[in-house]
């Protein structure tokens, strides 16, 4: 690890907020990493792991204890022990959309409805992201990582982490802690080996968004480029020049509501089943068991209802602002809080406040942020 002259985090997060930490470390190693955050467990400092900053909201004032940049690079190419099927092992901060591109260049498919996706691979499975049907949960086969608790390292399967929707184990959401302590290392994925042909596009929303209708066919690379172009024309590509990109991306998340919930909201509001689990572990203990099998459980699946749609008609339009705040709403996209120059922290969670409580008078829905917040509240 290598300190370095602590410089304010509104320079290294895509919502250009944050104070000045204590003390600043980049970590361009996996061994560099680890020693980094074993030594400032050891010490019982406050510490942050930074990667891209894409999913972060920090405070204004000044930050105790360290930050730890993590810098780290490399894809290793591994056999699957599926047929047809080819494993990548990627390190903890290498860039997201960079491993996208390489994917979909290598023919491997199950990451591409997500490029354009700002932020690290070590960062991903923690927010469990995903776009247009995929999820990282769909691909993840496990991370190595290493606990707070112990400073041991592990190799950590998939369903350990609890991924669901833009959640896991290892997430701090609003106003709590994570149920697991650690810091991934790295990831591996499990793709299937397709190459550059077309082939049937699987998922009625990544169809509709190519604009194919059932047995429509793209190839990877069609499916790359016309996300990057979705994305873009929603700010949601990061762009110096822009600052409908200065954000932190889509800053509430999707609301999931039970079907009855649902039903309740307006027709026109977007929504979307949850899939259920359909293959449910069901653990009879055997003093009880009396020869009989009860029939799985049916009920109707969850729903996913759209927070822009919510925000838009709680008479919230694309680019409104609280004047004179210099934050405001992104011009293309109304889930995005966009710091339009010089905006402070405290002017965009005045924003937040504001939004979540038009929402919540308007449909009865708390939205909850999706960036994690430092030294900041909502």
């Amino acid at each position: 690890m290598v300190d370095v002259t602590p410089v304010p985090l509104a320079e290294l997060t895509t919502l250009r907020t944050g104070g000045v930490p204590e003390r600043m470390v980049e970590a361009r190693t996996q061994a560099d990493l680890v020693e980094a955050l074993r030594f400032v467990w050891a010490t019982g400092d406050e510490w942050l792991v930074l990667g891209g900053g894409s999913n972060l909201f920090v405070g204004d004032d000044d930050l105790e204890g360290t930050v730890i940049r993590v810098l780290t690079r490399g894809i290793e190419r591994l056999p699957s022990p599926h047929e047809g099927r080819v494993r990548v092992r990627v390190q903890a901060g290498h860039g997201w959309d960079e491993l996208v591109a390489h994917t979909v260049a290598e023919g491997l498919a199950g990451l591409e409805a997500m490029s354009g996706i700002p932020g690290t691979v070590g960062a991903a499975p923690v927010q469990n992201i995903g776009a247009y049907g995929q999820e990282v949960v769909r691909t993840l086969v496990e991370v190595d990582l290493i606990d707070e608790s112990t400073g041991d390292i592990s190799t950590v399967p998939t369903e350990e982490l609890g991924l669901g929707f833009r959640t896991s184990v290892l997430k701090a959401h609003y106003g709590s802690v994570p149920e697991r302590s650690a810091v991934i290392l790295s990831a591996t994925f499990d793709l299937a080996d397709v190459g550059p042909a077309p082939r049937p596009v699987a998922g009625e929303q990544l169809r509709t968004a190519l604009g194919l209708g059932d047995g429509g066919t793209a190839t990877l690379a069609d499916i790359r480029t016309r996300i990057l172009e979705i994305r873009a024309s929603k700010g949601m590509v990061l762009d110096a020049e822009d600052p409908d990109t200065w954000s932190a991306g889509s800053f509430f998340q999707n609301i999931v509501v039970p079907a009855p919930v649902a039903r309740t909201l307006p027709p026109e509001c977007p929504r979307w089943p949850v899939e259920p689990d359909i293959d449910p572990v069901l653990i009879i203990p055997l003093a009880a068991f009396d020869g009989v099998v009860p029939p799985p459980e049916t009920r109707e699946p969850d729903v996913k209802v759209s927070a822009a749609w919510l925000i838009e008609q709680a008479g919230l339009r694309k680019g409104f602002r609280l004047a004179p705040s210099r934050a405001g709403l992104s011009t293309k996209h109304a889930l995005a809080l966009t710091n339009r120059g010089g905006a402070s922290a405290a002017e965009i969670a005045q924003l937040a406040r504001f939004i979540r409580a038009r929402v919540h008078a308007e449909f009865g829905l708390m939205l909850q942020p999706e960036p994690v917040l430092v030294n900041v509240e909502l």
